[in-house]
């Protein structure tokens, strides 16, 4: 039994160093991003930039039954500080009074159009269709239940002014549904994980996707890459994907915020993290062959942190059942004397962790006033959060593998919280 001591102990050290080299490298990547890119131009989301010209924009809010929330998502981009916008909503086959709302909507409001699909076709389906509709290059999409910033519209259409190969932005997403203990670790999370991972991702290469609740679009660009694949799951990670294989940039916008509602209940989470889950390794699968090609060798980091955070859950996977085992069977020393966490590397390791998250909350603190009192929480977040990662990732692997080829990704209701709107 030699061997599966010496595979114990090396899985054990994987596990543990993993996430300690991943955290220092995306804290160095973000606190670069930081200084090199937003405290130099000591700008803050109420003072948007002064465009040279303001080209117009074409908001997208493909939903589906939204009743209680669509109303409130488009006051939100009617009272945008923009000159020239249009909105375009794509009521997905909702079986409840959201077709109704938005007709009446559109009757009181010459900006609002809305566009109707008889079945459920999906997210993809609907941002595609509310593509071709619009009259404008530059397209805003947002979610059903989102609240987008007076200013958002101005951060994300700056971009594309400045860079003719910015293919997408994507906006800063901000918790505003906090009553449990899963949604106030969640305000922290969008901070510690979201926010420094597309800063840090910024500097080093690619963005690994764009937030699919808020985030800008060259209309064009989008047409070059065949638009959001119909079969996926994230249609987020695909278009993200797509665009930066074929050399457009992604970039990130601080500034640019939208409100969100998240999931407060454990299944709605764990629903949540393993379509994401499930979503990333499709696209990964699909597009594997093109990263065989040079020119999207700057794809190549995002593609192998993928894979290596994957084999880290099965290898947590692993650890934690041989420990398990360890408690009821007479396995070798190292395993039945193992602890969990590992004595001083747990301690190290949620250490860094806290260091992470003080360091992303102190940057995000510009964006939303009160950031610390999360801080608190946070110390539960790799208890709570690793654990569904280790466990979604797990079994998203083989979802992803056997689902067919074609198979449509068509909507599904998810948490949207205990009460909406409800902050602590």
């Amino acid at each position: 039994m030699s061997w599966l001591s010496d595979l114990f102990l090396k899985l054990l050290d994987f596990s543990f160093y993993y996430p300690l080299v991943m955290s220092m490298v995306w804290v160095t990547g973000a606190i670069y991003y930081f200084f090199y890119r937003e405290a130099r131009d000591h700008a803050r989301p109420d003072e948007p930039p002064i465009l040279d010209n303001t080209p117009p924009v074409t908001f997208l809010i493909p939903c589906h039954n939204e009743a209680e929330n669509i109303a409130e998502t488009i006051q939100s981009l009617l009272d945008q500080d923009y000159p020239e916008f249009e909105v375009i909503a794509i009521n997905d086959a909702s079986t409840d009074e959201t077709g109704n709302l938005l007709n009446t909507l559109a009757a009181h409001h010459s900006k609002i159009r809305v566009v109707h699909l008889e079945t459920n076709q999906g997210k993809a389906m609907g941002v595609r269709a509310g593509a071709l509709a619009a009259r404008h290059e530059i397209l805003i999409c947002l979610d059903g239940d989102a609240l987008l910033d007076r200013h958002a519209a101005r951060w994300l259409a700056r971009h594309f002014i400045d860079g003719s190969r910015v293919g997408a932005v994507t906006g800063n997403p901000r918790v505003r549904n906090r009553a449990t203990l899963l949604g106030k670790i969640q305000v922290g999370e969008f901070s510690s994980i979201v926010g420094m991972l597309k800063r840090a991702q910024r500097i080093y290469g690619r963005i690994f996707t764009v937030s699919g609740v808020v985030a800008a679009f060259r209309k064009s660009a989008v047409h070059q890459v065949g638009y959001w694949g119909l079969d996926v799951l994230t249609e987020d990670i695909d278009i993200s994907w797509r665009l930066q294989l074929k050399q457009w940039d992604i970039r990130y916008e601080p500034n640019a915020l939208c409100w969100i509602l998240m999931p407060e209940r454990l299944k709605g989470l764990w629903m949540q993290r393993l379509r994401w889950s499930q979503g990333g390794l499709e696209v990964l699968v699909n597009h594997f062959r093109d990263l065989f090609n040079w020119r999207a060798r700057r794809m190549w980091i995002v593609a192998i942190e993928l894979m290596i955070s994957t084999f880290w859950a099965y290898t947590m996977g692993v650890v934690i059942l041989l420990w398990v085992l360890g408690q009821f069977l007479d396995l070798p020393a190292p395993i039945s004397s193992a602890n969990m966490p590992p004595g001083w590397s747990g301690v190290l390791l949620g250490t860094m962790c806290l260091m992470q998250f003080a360091v992303s909350l102190t940057i995000d603190s510009r964006y939303e006033t009160r950031l610390g009192r999360t801080y608190y929480w946070m110390i539960w977040y790799p208890m709570v959060y690793w654990m569904i990662q280790v466990a979604t990732s797990i079994c998203a692997l083989p979802r992803a593998l056997a689902r067919p080829k074609g198979r449509r990704g068509i909507w599904t209701s998810p948490d949207r919280g205990i009460r909406p709107g409800m902050e602590a």
